[in-house]
């Protein structure tokens, strides 16, 4: 069991990485990575986030959504409820850590549509994933956005101290850039079967 949530953590975190290899979350990715600490706050709020929505959303759908056959509104109940725990992290921030709920600014509302957190809590019942398993699932994926931001907020911070061609500058370095991690993300592949296989 243990190997098995462990396999589960570190593939989530490394090779399935939502916004490197799947490209879900992008927008924080792009629209927060400018800066450490925001990039650091963000990734944490969508960890947060995410296992919250985990927590809530797996029960809502094995114990009310699949009893009584409205399995099909998963989608809608699960932005509901990710509605929700967004508007109460924002109030949360907002009272006890003001500096970061300002600098997080217009993305924090944004992590309400945020496709990763909705697409962690769709895939963890899709997957089949116990409640247990479904919470490594989601830290690990938390932990993996956060990585990504962290680096990418680094390269960022590398790209903008450096002299680089006109027709590079902005968004296409940046794009650029994120193509880079993703592609180092790619050698992660096969690493987690090697070692656990």
């Amino acid at each position: 069991m243990l190997k098995t949530l462990i396999v589960i953590l570190l593939s989530s975190v490394l090779v399935n990485n939502y916004v490197l290899s799947r490209f879900l979350g992008i927008c924080p990715f792009l629209g927060v990575s400018k800066k450490l600490d925001q990039a650091t706050g963000m990734g944490i709020a969508v960890t947060a986030v995410m296992l919250l929505a985990t927590a809530v959303t797996w029960p809502i759908q094995y114990f009310i959504l699949d009893k009584v056959g409205l399995g099909y509104m998963q989608t809608i109940v699960f932005i509901l409820v990710i509605a929700a725990l967004v508007q109460m992290l924002e109030l949360l921030l907002k009272r006890f850590s003001p500096s970061l709920h300002k600098g997080l600014g217009v993305y924090l509302p944004l992590i309400t549509t945020n496709c990763a957190v909705l697409g962690v809590a769709i895939n963890n019942i899709t997957d089949g994933y116990n409640f247990l398993e479904s919470m490594v699932n989601s830290l690990g994926v938390g932990l993996g956005f956060l990585l990504a931001m962290v680096l990418f907020s680094g390269l960022r911070s590398r790209i903008d101290e450096t002299n680089i061609p006109k027709p590079f500058k902005g968004l296409a370095s940046t794009l650029i850039a994120a193509s880079f991690i993703s592609l180092a993300f790619m050698g992660f592949a096969g690493i987690v079967d090697n070692i656990f296989g």
